[in-house]
């Protein structure tokens, strides 16, 4: 017997009655699957998106469908530009637009509820972080969680996301309910499977339909919710630390920065028992650990002195954690299960004025846990400091960690070219699964006989256009920007770790390294209001700050397939450098004119080039129409100066661009404390016009002297803006 419903009907049945549209009602008219009658529903949640449910019928009632705690409450829109169409045996579901282009083409198996889907052409992007990369296509992908999901030592951990994107063809499916694995082995259909029979049931997923690469985006935060605002200081470098010799080292540490005029922000702290003397007693504990921190208020005094924040590292011991950081812990009861008993353990360390956490391991996590302990780190700092924004750096967790800012890194990779090389495509898929936050351990977590001053230097210029950039790994006095000139490897750290192997001796002496780590240093500092107005819209649009190609250039086909380069923010294109002993890099430049950062040639783009570079460069391009904001250099964000904003006109288009700027702490610009300069340039003109963005106002200092200066010049055109709309010929 067939069900088909045509256009009109599926749209007047998704409109209609109490937010969903069911296929049948009489219980002997139900599909089977995997044993059990079913009702397939629909709800429109946009004119892009439709939700599609098997909903198991037991003892004549719907079973309501399990919520891992991935989606926001979502409600029925009154309409759709999607239709319908289902046939019941064998159960097909068909997805036109409203031009009546064919969308997707779902076969449930009424024995497994497996669900089959097309391909279509071109890359298949998201899925996570990890896992086989760039393009998804011709991969089996079973979903694992956590640093035995798929080839740690190259790929790094997996946070698997269960969205997939057919970039060519305009569509993404999100299958929330069950958990299961991705086949896209084949040529032209792809297959969801749940993990067991008995788990097969509810099949809930939800099909986007957008031309625009950013709709569905925009359409994945709708359903998983927009990234929550960071402050700012966890987008300035971060050092991290591992076995610490004493009070003394850990205070000196930060005084070289400093001394150096290195520019960093923050010092992470590792536990003991991941080495054999961290800042706590012993993993797991919130005890300050007497031999480094006897003092641990007056040693985080002393660093927030120097303008340093302080983040500390902690690991969850249990296999399980449900409820709130803000449920009320009975400490008669005390139960490490319970997101309140567990986040009272770290407030006395809070108290003592750590500024944010390092929550590591949890691969035995189920998604409602993982997103539970994501969800602890985001709420529990805001008990005792409502007003300021918390930061926590997470390994793991899944669709919707981004609602509490949290960052991700890629886990204990190894100090290899090709781990560099794959972890470039692994960012872009990162963010096009909505997690914006995310970074490596800079170098490799696991020295190899690959590691050497080169490879550290890519590694680190890689990571300066990483939304983390956070140097961290094993033999970790080489994580230091000054570390490969000392003669010294500090703590042994590799005995008995696996394939592990310290640097050769003639490694130690490479003047080099330091030079061009403050080189980036200093530009990540200065490109930081650029950087934090890419944050900004990321949070408004759900669009990532690693950008595929694809979200600007889709109907490039050459551009979308590239996976090794990345735009960051809209506006500058990134192409690391990942073989050893490099001379050149070619790359992809998508069509329009280019800039070229470093010499400001200009390149018509729709092509590739090669370009030579040296140690100390990477290719960087900058897209014709673009107004960079830039800063000084600063040796932490919340430095004084009296050097002012520059707004950097890259000629060649016109364009309207956008500068973001808040308090960097508090939440204050939610209740209207932003400024917002509208950037719109005339190329033809040669005229740029600043204005106030709508919604936002001046904030101190009122009158603000700003430079305005086109890319290669070097005499800027100084003008004094007020919050009154200003025009430059420049």
């Amino acid at each position: 017997m067939l069900n088909r419903l045509s256009r009109r009907q599926a749209l007047n049945r998704l409109a209609g009655g109490l937010g969903a549209a069911r296929l049948a009602a009489a219980q002997d008219s139900r599909p089977v699957i995997a044993g059990s009658p079913v009702e397939v529903v629909f709800m429109p949640v946009s004119a892009h998106t439709v939700r599609i449910s098997l909903v198991p019928v037991r003892n004549g009632k719907l079973q309501p469908i399990p919520d891992f705690g991935a989606l926001l409450p979502l409600t029925r829109s009154q309409s759709t530009d999607l239709a319908v169409t289902v046939q019941k045996q064998p159960l097909e579901i068909r997805i036109h637009d409203a031009a009546g282009r064919a969308i997707q083409t779902l076969r449930v198996n009424s024995e497994t509820a497996g669900v089959t889907f097309d391909l279509g052409r071109g890359p298949l992007l998201g899925l996570g972080e990890g896992g086989p990369q760039f393009d998804r296509r011709g991969s089996i992908d079973h979903m694992r969680s956590g640093q035995g999901g798929y080839r740690l030592r190259t790929n790094g951990g997996r946070v698997p996301v269960p969205w997939l994107i057919g970039a060519a063809d305009g569509w993404a499916i999100f299958f929330h309910q069950p958990r299961g694995s991705f086949n896209l082995s084949t040529t032209t259909e792809g297959h969801f499977d749940p993990p067991s029979p008995t788990e097969a049931l509810p099949v809930d997923l939800f099909v986007v339909a957008a031309s625009d690469p950013a709709q569905i985006m925009a359409e994945y935060a709708r359903l998983t919710g927009k990234p929550e605002m960071p402050p700012l200081w966890s987008f300035g470098y971060q050092q991290s630390h591992r076995t610490l010799a004493s009070r003394e080292e850990v205070l000196a540490e930060a005084k070289t920065f400093r001394e150096k005029r290195l520019p960093c922000e923050t010092l992470i702290y590792l536990g003991t028992g991941f080495c054999p003397s961290g800042w706590n007693t012993a993993n797991g504990s919130f005890a300050f650990n007497p031999s480094v921190f006897p003092d641990p208020e007056e040693i985080i005094r002393q660093l927030h002195a120097d303008h340093f924040k302080v983040v500390v590292h902690a690991v969850i011991l249990s296999r399980k954690l449900q409820g709130s950081a803000r449920d009320a812990c009975n400490v008669a009861r005390f139960d490490e299960q319970q997101a309140g008993c567990y986040w009272d353990a770290h407030r006395k360390v809070f108290a003592a004025g750590v500024d944010g956490w390092w929550p590591d391991e949890g691969d035995p996590l189920d998604i409602a846990s993982r997103l539970t302990r994501n969800r602890m780190y985001w709420e529990g700092p805001q008990i005792d400091r409502p007003n300021q924004r918390p930061f926590a750096l997470h390994r793991n967790g899944y669709a919707g960690m981004q609602r509490y800012a949290s960052f991700l890194w890629s886990g204990d990779v190894y100090s290899t070219w090709e781990t560099l090389r794959t972890h470039v495509p692994i960012a872009v898929n990162t963010g096009l699964s909505g997690i914006p936050y995310w970074g490596t351990d800079i170098g490799g977590f696991v020295p190899t006989k690959e590691f050497t001053g080169e490879l550290y230097v890519r590694w680190f210029q890689f990571g300066a256009f990483c939304p983390l950039f956070r140097a961290h790994g094993r033999t970790w006095k080489l994580r230091l920007p000054w570390g490969w000139n000392t003669g010294d490897l500090g703590p042994n750290e590799i005995t008995n770790y696996g394939e592990a192997v310290n640097p050769d001796p003639s490694e130690l002496h490479n003047g080099q390294v330091e030079p061009i780590c403050r080189k980036y240093l200093e530009l990540r500092s200065r490109l930081m209001p650029y950087l934090y107005s890419a944050v900004r819209e990321c949070c408004r649009t759900g669009m990532p700050i690693m950008r595929a190609l694809w979200l600007h250039y889709s109907d490039d086909p050459a551009a979308a397939a590239r996976g090794d380069e990345y735009l960051w923010g809209r506006d500058i294109l990134v192409a690391p450098v990942t073989e050893k002993g490099a001379t050149s890099r070619t790359l992809y430049l998508p069509r329009g004119h280019w800039h070229d950062f470093w010499t400001n040639d200009i390149y018509e783009g729709g092509r590739e080039i090669t370009r030579p570079v040296d140690l100390a460069t990477i290719p960087l391009y900058v897209r014709a129409g673009a107004v960079i904001p830039m800063g000084p250099v600063k040796q932490y964000t919340g430095e004084k100066t009296d050097e002012p904003l520059e707004f950097i006109v890259y000629a060649g288009a016109n364009s309207d661009s956008h500068y973001y700027e808040d308090d960097g702490e508090t939440f204050n610009y939610r209740r209207g404390e932003w400024l917002g300069i509208r950037a719109e340039w005339d190329d033809g003109l040669s005229t740029l016009r600043l204005r106030l963005a709508e919604g936002s106002k001046m904030l101190p200092p009122l009158r603000r002297i700003l430079r305005v200066r086109r890319a290669g010049e070097q005499l800027p055109h100084q003008i004094v803006f007020d919050g009154r709309p200003i025009t430059v010929r420049v």
